[in-house]
């Protein structure tokens, strides 16, 4: 197959060599914005992650083999590639380890009050807080349980949290209490103590957590968002942290970089990382069994 592969991916020498010595022909294209360093017509095959969002994918004419290097379809025509029977693969599995460990650590950041601790320790100051939080027993909502939301769900598990799953196609699974059509999500707010979105942004989950949805967190209760901005009205979620929400961790937002002048960076009830939730030393490894084991499996 004639692959054009992507900077989005930092390839090492040895690894682009291993992909021609399994027969494949391929080019290396450091920042997808760039000039194509070959002709449209000439690429079978792309192992990237926006190459679409600068270069339009019906010029690609001889397509049919996709490799994501993200988790989301978001920055793909999906309709397009439907269509045309081109077979696409996202990053499955290589970014929830590290994902699911940053919703642990936000949560309980906001329940240890680690920020007034670290402050403390900056003026040298000792000054004892009684009003910290356990995770022991805490209801925890997983709104998307794919391997992201069913790592978040392993983690809070082993705090001793009883962990509901929301999914726009319930399964049955030993992970959660129970598992919920996306139609009761209400519902399963009402119980939550916490809840976490890993859902992919669609149409159908745009804007899914509005002032309606985040009215029925459970008073007190925190937001992790890990997915994509736009499933949570910004406006909304600022009404309900100065209201019934505990706090927020986000990870993502609608529009990044976050504006410096958003009043969620002055939010003490916030914790904010921008967009970097997914980093972690073993992602270079899991992207490229992933990689390795789909584009063999095409072959």
């Amino acid at each position: 197959m004639n692959l054009l592969i992507t900077g989005a991916f930092a390839w090492t020498k040895e690894e682009i060599e291993h992909l021609k010595s399994l027969g494949h022909k391929v080019v290396l294209m450091q920042q997808e914005s760039a000039q194509l360093p070959c002709d449209y017509d000439w690429i079978e095959g792309v192992i990237g992650n926006g190459i679409f969002l600068h270069h339009q994918i019906e010029k690609f004419t001889s397509l049919k083999y996709i490799q994501l290097t993200s988790a989301g379809y978001d920055r793909v025509p999906m309709d397009y590639v439907k269509e045309h029977n081109i077979k696409i693969h996202n990053a499955h599995g290589v970014y929830s380890i590290p994902m699911a460990e940053l919703a642990i650590c936000g949560v309980l950041q906001l329940y240890k009050q680690s920020c007034f601790f670290i402050n403390n320790q900056k003026e040298h100051k000792w000054d004892k807080h009684r009003d910290l939080r356990e995770l022991f027993e805490k209801t925890v909502c997983i709104i998307g349980c794919g391997s992201i939301g069913n790592e978040c769900a392993k983690r809070f598990k082993a705090f001793g949290c009883n962990i509901i799953g929301v999914d726009l196609k319930p399964y049955n699974s030993d992970i959660y209490v129970q598992m919920l059509p996306i139609e009761k999500l209400e519902h399963a707010l009402y119980n939550s103590d916490i809840a976490i979105l890993t859902v992919p942004l669609t149409d159908e989950t745009k804007y899914l957590f509005n002032q309606d949805k985040l009215s029925c967190i459970k008073q007190d209760g925190v937001l992790v968002n890990i997915a994509r901005g736009g499933i949570v009205n910004t406006a909304a979620l600022i009404d309900a942290l100065n209201n019934n929400l505990y706090g927020a961790v986000l990870d993502v937002f609608e529009d990044e970089p976050l504006s410096a002048d958003s009043p969620l960076w002055d939010m003490k009830n916030v914790i904010i990382t921008p967009h970097n939730s997914f980093v972690g030393e073993g992602n270079h490894k899991r992207m490229l069994d992933v990689i390795l084991n789909n584009i063999c499996s095409h072959i």
